[in-house]
């Protein structure tokens, strides 16, 4: 039982990043029926951003002091990501919207082929630490049937947090009605003199932010890799159908529960837990194909 709950709970710490980058996912498709396969690269894009603040912003200007830290990071970088998200929707999806939604996703592709050439030439394909750790969050937490790294303790709970905060804004808000009536009739929306162009512009951005959100959260676990997006992405897809494509509370919940399930399934049985997710929607798309959480069409 020990083991079980220890192995949930390293795999609870992977499901805080299937939730944040799925919910990401699920916004921009569920608000604007753009499926963003650029997603996991704007994800390694928001480490890579932590890192160079760090470690070389300094250096390049010049100013061996300058050191940006983990928790401005936290702030500056998803707005950075978020800034390069609505560049993209404004300047490449929008004149894509009246075409079938497979361009927008080959689109976004060569967005991702294109990032991680970027960040190959410049760094190094194999990965690269990340220093910055907060001395606050060193450590590890005795939970009683395990000793846990606090870092990865304030991961699962700010990203909780943070899942728990954009849910109630697009479910519970004026906004995110706003939103919402935006995207299924704009002409209607715009009518009572709402940027519709605008609004969206700004989702897609919302949506992004969260990726690089989650990049900055990462980078201090794992190592800061030009891959790193490409080998989660495939995932995330399947979170999201799982889930329910566009169902906010479908990504969530099955991020979570998809990360402790692949951690339990380790106990038992180690190579297997890499095939369980995509096992799961496969029974999923079987059995509903609008997903857990989806509406039935």
């Amino acid at each position: 039982m020990r083991l079980i709950l220890a192995q949930g709970m390293l795999g609870l710490n992977n499901g805080v990043f299937y939730a944040m980058l799925s919910l990401g996912l699920a916004v921009i498709f569920g608000l604007l029926n753009v499926v963003n396969f650029a997603h996991g690269a704007l994800y390694m894009t928001g480490a890579f951003l932590a890192l160079i603040l760090y470690s070389y912003l300094g250096p390049w200007l010049g100013l061996e002091w300058l050191q940006i830290g983990f928790w401005p990071s936290l702030i500056l970088v998803p707005l950075l990501i978020a800034g390069f998200g609505m560049l993209i929707e404004r300047f490449m999806l929008r004149w894509l919207y009246k075409f079938d939604p497979i361009y927008s996703l080959l689109l976004t592709f060569g967005v991702t082929l294109v990032l991680q050439g970027v960040f190959i030439n410049f760094f190094n394909a194999s990965g690269t630490p990340y220093p910055a750790m907060p001395e606050m969050l060193k450590g590890v937490v005795d939970l009683g049937f395990m000793k846990f790294p606090k870092y990865r303790l304030f991961v699962i709970v700010f990203s909780v947090a943070v899942c728990g905060v954009v849910w109630f804004i697009i479910e519970r808000t004026r906004i995110g009605a706003q939103l919402r009536a935006g995207t299924e009739n704009p002409e209607l929306v715009k009518a009572f003199g709402i940027n519709v162009p605008l609004m969206v512009m700004l989702t897609f951005g919302f949506g992004t932010g969260l990726a690089g959100l989650a990049g900055v959260l990462a980078a201090p676990i794992y190592s800061v890799s030009p891959l790193m997006g490409a080998n989660l992405i495939i995932v995330i897809f399947a979170v999201v159908v799982i889930g329910g494509m566009g169902s906010i509370m479908g990504a969530v919940v099955t991020g979570f529960a998809l990360g402790l399930v692949e951690g339990v399934t380790k106990v038992f049985y180690a190579p297997a837990a890499n095939t369980m997710i995509f096992l799961l929607m496969v029974i999923v798309l079987l059995v509903r194909p609008s997903g857990l959480f989806g509406r039935q069409s």
